[in-house]
């Protein structure tokens, strides 16, 4: 498709604290299946890693360490990705009246369409991440899908595809950094994911168009004014998407067009360039100082501070003040 500017998308989207309660209802409690009519953990042992304590929308991660194990039937409520991260392992699907068999490798993927119904036999112990996708988080992921219910995808079992394994892995560090640059980053990383599923794996193929021109003066405005007034707040990628009224793929595209930044980026500079001017004040603590600007750890503040300054925040103050 051709390239059109971004004003072509609707105006006049309400957008004060745009959470939604509809919004809410993307974020998944963890990566669970049905059995039997009930709805239970994909595993019975205790994920080694979850996204679930950071609430990111349409998407929820788990990582495993496991020995050999049948995981008995269930189908899947959501989407489903599950990446081996160590284990070269024989498994055994039955699905659909039939058993495949397959060797894991480190890369190996599942990408399962919601509504598969399986039952899989793991000859061995492996390091495993599984992810469940919300389908809204597919159709909302271009504008060439928002009008649609569902987008689905391509089943496979034995599935090599390093970009997958790439966005898996970031958001899997991610989280085991304990999400420095809180909620924006991960949901960042799930859309690219969502955009990269729907273009490659869709059953029926997307062309999506090519925005450009940037973002224009007035949405540009009322995104950087969200975000300057919510600052000490875990700033969503789908609240500013939902400001500036497009999806998150192409309001991240714009942003980076027009400012030169992706919006993650952008948010945290924003926090160390407030902390700046906090910590010209003696009387506020450091520990405070990160708390307002949107920092929920202090570790995090002074860690991404000396990251982005050079210096940590005490001897940012202490140069300040001599």
């Amino acid at each position: 498709m051709g390239a059109t500017t971004q004003d072509d998308f609707p105006r006049g989207v309400a957008w004060k604290k745009a959470q939604s309660p509809a919004m809410d209802q993307l974020v998944l409690p963890g990566v669970d299946v049905v059995r039997e009519g009930r709805q239970e953990r994909f595993l019975e042992a205790p994920p080694t890693l979850s996204s679930s304590p950071v609430h990111w929308r349409g998407i929820a991660l788990e990582n495993w360490n496991v020995p050999a194990v049948l995981i008995p039937r269930h189908e899947h409520p959501e989407h489903f990705l599950h990446v081996v991260l160590r284990g070269v392992v024989k498994y055994q699907v039955a699905t659909k009246g039939r058993v495949l068999r397959f060797t894991s490798r480190p890369g190996t993927i599942f990408l399962l369409p919601r509504g598969t119904v399986d039952e899989v036999n793991w000859a061995g112990p492996t390091a495993r991440v599984a992810v469940a996708i919300h389908p809204r988080l597919l159709t909302g992921a271009l504008e060439e899908t928002a009008h649609e219910a569902d987008v689905e995808l391509r089943e496979h079992w034995d599935l090599a595809d390093p970009h997958i394994s790439a966005l898996v892995s970031e958001m899997t560090a991610d989280l085991g950094d304990c999400s420095p640059a809180g909620t924006i980053y991960g949901e960042a990383l799930a859309n690219a994911l969502a955009v990269y599923l729907v273009k490659r794996y869709a059953v029926r193929g997307i062309t999506p168009s090519f925005y450009k021109g940037g973002l224009s003066s007035y949405r540009l405005k009322r995104v950087l004014d969200y975000i300057a007034d919510n600052l000490e707040t875990d700033i969503s990628l789908f609240d500013l998407a939902t400001i500036a009224g497009m999806s998150p793929h192409y309001f991240s595209e714009l942003f980076k067009q027009t400012i030169g930044r992706s919006p993650h980026n952008y948010v945290l500079l924003q926090r160390i360039e407030r902390a700046k001017q906090l910590l010209r004040d003696p009387k506020r603590s450091i520990i405070e100082t990160g708390l307002e600007v949107g920092f929920q750890n202090p570790s995090h503040f002074a860690r991404m501070f000396r990251k982005l300054e050079g210096t940590t925040p005490s001897m940012f103050r202490a140069n300040w003040v001599t």
